[in-house]
């Protein structure tokens, strides 16, 4: 069946674990979006949800770094951080072992992923499960790419992985909704923590909304480095989405820098056909 839903959102813990040092009025805003965003999920009643996240060193380090990464669980357990820290209490998040056995056999035909049949969530997929899937009732597939340990996925590999995700999507009767979450530009645990490059995130979002392939994949490393901190080496799950979206056109619902988030707050969708 086609994809029946397919956005972005930001993952930062201060989203929630800070939210009464933020500015009300732009706080309850770009909640409003996350509502907003949770409401057409819900309206798009999909069977699973496909998180793309880049987890933080919760379950793979540099002893075990695969470039891509899909969960294959009836359950998982987060967040991994305290709930006093994040915000958030623990909770059995809801899975589907025998859709997502399905679903990694389908995109494997495409792309070379790793599986695990336990994972830990930790902000990267637990903030916005808060807001998308508060009851934590829907099936969840996690899924990472490697945005931590050099060397990083290619742009390249995350885009057809990104394709690989729709093809699995197609192919199977159940309906699959995928959600990209990350930066885009911060320096997370640096001496520049709280540091936003609002014009490089606009113009990145620029090219997402428009679904620009080449665009998007005009980045490097060191670059990205220079100008979006080592967070913005998340725009892999992004662009894992563009791909998935196959040329429909985004809309970004919300975009705009809460510094006490750390982040430019970001949530965007596609328009599928």
């Amino acid at each position: 069946m086609p994809l029946v839903y397919a956005g972005v959102c930001s993952h930062a813990p201060g989203i929630t674990g800070r939210s009464d040092q933020a500015d009300p009025q732009v706080r309850d805003r770009f909640y409003d979006a996350f509502d907003a965003m949770r409401a057409d999920l819900e309206a798009a009643k999909p069977d699973a949800v496909v998180v793309i996240a880049a987890e933080h060193f919760a379950n793979f380090f540099m002893n075990n770094m695969p470039s891509f990464a899909i969960g294959m669980a009836d359950s998982y357990e987060g967040p991994i951080e305290d709930p006093g820290w994040l915000g958030i209490e623990k909770q059995s998040v809801l899975g589907n072992r025998d859709l997502s056995q399905r679903f990694i056999t389908e995109v494997m035909k495409g792309s070379d992923v790793s599986y695990a049949e336990e994972w830990k969530f930790d902000h990267g997929i637990m903030v916005p499960l808060h807001f998308l899937t508060p009851r934590y009732d829907t099936a969840i597939i996690p899924v990472n790419i490697n945005c931590q340990g050099p060397p990083l996925t290619p742009l390249a590999r995350a885009w057809a992985f990104g394709e690989s995700i729709r093809a699995a999507a197609d192919a199977l009767p159940e309906r699959i909704a995928v959600i990209g979450t990350g930066g885009i530009s911060h320096w997370p645990a640096t001496p520049d923590s709280g540091k936003i490059n609002v014009e490089w995130d606009l113009d990145f979002m620029d090219r997402w909304c428009r679904n620009d392939r080449d665009a998007l994949l005009d980045y490097d490393d060191l670059s990205v480095y220079a100008d979006a901190g080592q967070g913005g080496f998340e725009i892999r799950t992004f662009i894992a989405v563009s791909a998935a979206a196959a040329g429909a056109t985004g809309t970004v619902h919300f975009l705009e820098p809460i510094p006490i988030f750390a982040v430019s707050c970001t949530v965007a969708s596609y328009a599928l056909d």
